[in-house]
């Protein structure tokens, strides 16, 4: 095989939550750009003409959108029906969807953590659970998680996002685990600082933000464009004996 076959998404079918921007979006696109028909949902997506669907299309995939609102569990396996009869083969799943919300621990109410838990990681749950015993069945299938620097650090005001985030890490081993003999490479993908939505807070409070950039090796906030190469990589043949792997993009930010 020719080596760089090997990253060639030709002819595989990947469904991409939380897909609408941020580091969804580049995700979706680069598995785009590398061969791949995007199957998009979010909490809030067009269901035609977004601009995730524009730039996949431009690409010459073909791109279908659902709009899921990841907290309400009803709603979620309704999704995961209409996909499964849309679409009866999903050959990779980019489980990226998640949500943060802040307030000191103290302060943190019951219906913060309920929300995040359920977006993060009980939908993740789910969804990998659903989607992969069918790839297990196939023997072959390719599952990424978004995990977080708070996979391995505790943060700050964000003890929900912390805890999901924690359980995301340990899904990807335990899935990985009981599934990589059966074909199925299950991994994660640990973002460092990026300038999204998520971060748009930090990165309005010039102390907070100044911060971070002295920490960062790099110098910089990450882009969404600086997770497509992992995310290609690791939804590719490439990673064929990769397993269980919580790979950082982070700048540096964990090495330091």
């Amino acid at each position: 095989m020719d080596f760089f076959k090997k990253f060639s998404l030709e002819g595989k079918v990947a469904l991409v939550s939380g897909c609408k921007r941020g580091i969804g979006k580049g995700m979706a696109v680069a598995l785009a750009a590398a061969g791949a028909d995007i199957i998009g949902v979010s909490a809030s997506l067009e269901l035609e003409g977004s601009d995730v669907e524009k730039d996949v299309k431009a690409l010459g995939r073909n791109f279908k959108a659902y709009r899921c609102d990841f907290s309400d569990r009803k709603a979620l396996y309704q999704f995961i029906s209409e996909v499964k009869k849309d679409f009866p083969v999903v050959d990779i799943l980019l489980n990226n969807a998640g949500t943060i919300l802040r307030k000191p621990a103290a302060e943190h109410p019951d219906e913060m953590w309920d929300k995040v838990i359920e977006v993060n990681q009980t939908a993740q749950f789910i969804m990998t659970r659903e989607f992969g015993k069918e790839m297990v069945e196939r023997g072959y299938g390719k599952i990424v998680f978004t995990a977080s620097l708070l996979t391995f650090q505790g943060g700050i005001t964000v003890p929900g996002y912390a805890a999901s985030k924690g359980a995301v890490g340990q899904l990807t081993m335990a899935f990985a685990n009981e599934w990589a003999s059966k074909g199925v490479n299950v991994n994660a993908i640990a973002p460092g600082y990026i300038a999204t939505d998520n971060t748009a807070a930090l990165r309005a409070d010039n102390e907070r933000s100044n911060q971070i950039l002295t920490r960062i090796p790099a110098g910089r906030w990450g882009t969404p464009q600086d997770f497509g190469g992992p995310a290609v990589f690791l939804c590719s043949e490439a990673s064929s004996y990769m397993h269980g792997t919580i790979m950082l993009v982070d700048g540096g930010w964990m090495g330091r």
